[in-house]
């Protein structure tokens, strides 16, 4: 049982959390807030994952379904026209990459580790689809658990908690007990950066991320790449918000995060590998 420990059992091979972990998004949608179409056809997908591997990604985090803020959902059979294709040429390319598949669709998820992947990475921990931790249970694949208020359409529409970090801890609790009713044994938690959050939860999230990860008891995943808790604060777009992720995940990795959820694989790497000379000097 790998439960409350710093790794995940994937296919009977332990999967070290205890080194921080670089994740490469590839977005294959035509709607994301930063790479929206650039990756949508199977070319140009295979073609970037394989620039992440050579960059050092850990894992590659394939999605077919934006969930950025305003974003309204989409069908699952255009999910699965998305991102199944993609799988299946990455894993026929590089039989050894470890692939995630970012969805909330139970149906996807199953398709998707059929054709290839190897975690379900799920931005509403079961609550979109009442079949989906049934369907972890049975696929015995880690699932990585997200936090999010309200609906990708809505969920920035004045967010609000009594206390964004000892609420968010409370729900994970309540989803643990959740998943180990199902067998799911391996679990990461990602608190939902930008998720139905105002940039002042954000960083309240971000400064108390090592409290959190202590009070859940399991390993925790960070996605802050370029979001607009960076862009925001330093007025900046996007594409010009490079130098502020690194900044943040120089302090998730101090705060104790597992895996960082990027667009910019190499940049991240380097600092995981100067967090790491800094954290053994």
């Amino acid at each position: 049982m790998h439960l409350y420990q710093d790794s995940m059992n994937i296919k009977g091979t332990l999967f070290d959390l205890t080194t921080p972990k670089v994740m490469g998004i590839l977005n294959a949608t035509d709607d994301s807030f930063y790479d929206g179409g650039k990756f949508v056809h199977k070319d140009g997908a295979l073609e970037h994952a394989a620039h992440m591997l050579e960059q050092g990604a850990d894992i590659i985090d394939v999605g077919g379904a934006s969930s950025r803020p305003g974003a309204t959902a989409v069908p699952k059979n255009l999910e699965q026209d998305r991102v199944l294709p993609i799988i299946e040429a990455i894993s026929k390319a590089f039989p050894q990459a470890m692939m995630s598949i970012d969805t909330n669709c139970a149906e996807t998820a199953a398709l998707s580790i059929k054709a290839g992947a190897h975690i379900v990475n799920d931005i509403s921990a079961g609550d979109d689809d009442p079949n989906m931790l049934e369907t972890v249970s049975l696929l015995k694949v880690p699932y990585i658990a997200m936090h999010k208020q309200g609906t990708p359409k809505t969920m920035q529409n004045n967010p609000h908690y009594a206390n964004v970090v000892s609420d968010i801890a409370k729900y994970f609790l309540q989803k643990l007990e959740e998943f180990k009713r199902h067998s799911i044994l391996d679990v990461v938690f990602d608190p939902g950066f930008g998720f139905g959050k105002s940039v002042a939860h954000n960083y309240a999230l971000l400064k108390n991320l090592h409290t959190l990860k202590v009070l859940v008891n399991a390993p925790v995943l960070v996605g802050v790449s370029r979001k607009s808790m960076i862009n925001k604060v330093l007025q900046v777009r996007p594409e010009d918000a490079l130098n502020g992720t690194t900044v943040l995940h120089a302090w998730a990795l101090q705060n104790g995060a597992n895996i960082l959820r990027v667009h910019d694989v190499l940049e991240a790497k380097q600092a995981v590998l100067l967090f790491n000379t800094y954290k053994n000097a």
